[in-house]
């Protein structure tokens, strides 16, 4: 880094962030979405084809062969999980490897921090476009396959979009403290194979939590997937939501807690 972009950070670091910081984070949404509208196909198919194909071959496939589900079809039932699945997925990809790129390969981070901007203000920019702007869209594109094979209708099931956001910004803040820690890409697998993939079968995606062990079933309800599950499967089946605000509360403290922490790491490495 040059001398003038040591200052920058020295100054960056010690500074108080003023009322509008979160605004000034919106120049990094909007960067990193200039970037991203010219690989968006490519985008679009690696992160919307795997849930479609889960939804596709599982809610069809195996559910000729299942019963109902909580007195619904399988396909229904599968549906919002994997629409949650889709916006986790989403949030997550895009804050571990889109995200270390720019902090650690292409350090578009340090080269952003020779402007007007904070340490905080472009991990904030990371948590709202990876977990705001692209689980939104990933999450849109799911609902919309399910309005398209008649698993919702009317507008009630629209009431999901905003828990697309609480989810998606609850995995993002959890990613970039993934990502701030990470050394290299490789670092991603332990967190995908150990977090993500245990958490798929634990939170209620494919068949529902109370068909596990009791021990299993406590430890599901503490993961964010399974909180999240927990509305848009009942906003999306017209059922009365069992303990919203609790959920609501738990996606809020994975996401903030996770960006709070992914701060302070980002600015002990970027300060080095």
């Amino acid at each position: 880094m040059t001398e003038a972009g040591d200052a920058t950070l020295t100054g960056t670091l010690g500074a108080v962030p003023d009322a509008h910081h979160e605004f000034r984070a919106l120049h990094v949404v909007g960067r990193n979405f200039l970037v991203w509208r010219k690989l968006m196909f490519s985008s679009l198919v690696g992160n919307l084809v795997d849930p479609l194909i889960f939804l596709l071959g599982l809610g069809y496939g195996l559910g000729a062969f299942l019963p109902q589900i909580q007195g619904v079809p399988y396909l229904h039932f599968l549906a919002a999980g994997m629409l949650c699945y889709s916006t986790m997925n989403s949030a997550s990809f895009e804050a571990l490897w889109s995200a270390y790129s720019r902090l650690a390969v292409q350090r578009t981070w340090e080269g952003i921090l020779q402007a007007p901007l904070t340490v905080r203000d472009v991990v904030f920019g990371e948590w709202l476009w990876a977990g705001a702007c692209k689980a939104l869209l990933s999450g849109t594109a799911i609902l919309l396959v399910m309005y398209g094979l008649g698993v919702v209708r009317g507008l009630a099931p629209l009431a999901v979009l905003p828990v697309v956001v609480l989810v998606g910004l609850s995995f993002a803040g959890i990613a970039l403290v993934v990502t701030t820690l990470a050394r290299s890409y490789d670092f991603f697998t332990y967190y995908f194979t150990l977090v993500i993939t245990p958490m798929m079968f634990l939170s209620g995606v494919f068949f529902p939590r109370d068909s596990l062990p009791a021990a299993v079933q406590l430890a599901g309800r503490l993961l964010p997937l399974s909180h999240g599950i927990d509305l848009v499967r009942g906003i999306t089946l017209g059922r009365p939501l069992e303990q919203p605000l609790l959920n609501v509360a738990v996606l809020l403290a994975y996401g903030l807690g996770g960006i709070a922490l992914a701060t302070r790491i980002a600015q002990r490495r970027l300060s080095k």
